[in-house]
């Protein structure tokens, strides 16, 4: 019984100790990528805000589930769709200018 405590307390101690690892592993990845610790920081946390790029948007919540462009003479509007609730819906929209976030629906 005492045994299996011990392996037990040094299993979990190494499964903690490899995602502090990890964690430090990934934040150390985007601040090389993006040279900048608080986008690293809001892409970690999964946080969208305007003005992000595309790259950064699919760091931070993955690619969408479906995109919806539509081109004008001077730019490219696009909807990023996420996290689908039924036929052609979804409850979360991402909208982008030209490759840059500029405003979002997420129900609170």
């Amino acid at each position: 019984m005492e045994t299996t405590l011990i392996i037990s307390i040094v299993i979990i101690s190494l499964i903690i100790i490899f995602n502090k690892w990890r964690a430090k592993k990934i934040r150390e990845y985007y601040v090389n990528k993006y040279n900048d610790e608080v986008i690293a920081d809001q892409i970690i946390n999964k946080n969208i805000w305007q003005g992000q790029t595309k790259e950064q948007l699919i760091d931070s919540w993955g690619n969408a589930t479906a995109i919806d462009q539509k081109v004008l003479k001077t730019k490219i509007r696009e909807t990023w769709k996420y996290d689908k609730t039924g036929k052609n819906r979804y409850n979360k929209k991402v909208y982008l200018e030209d490759g840059i976030v500029n405003g979002w629906d997420i129900p609170k």
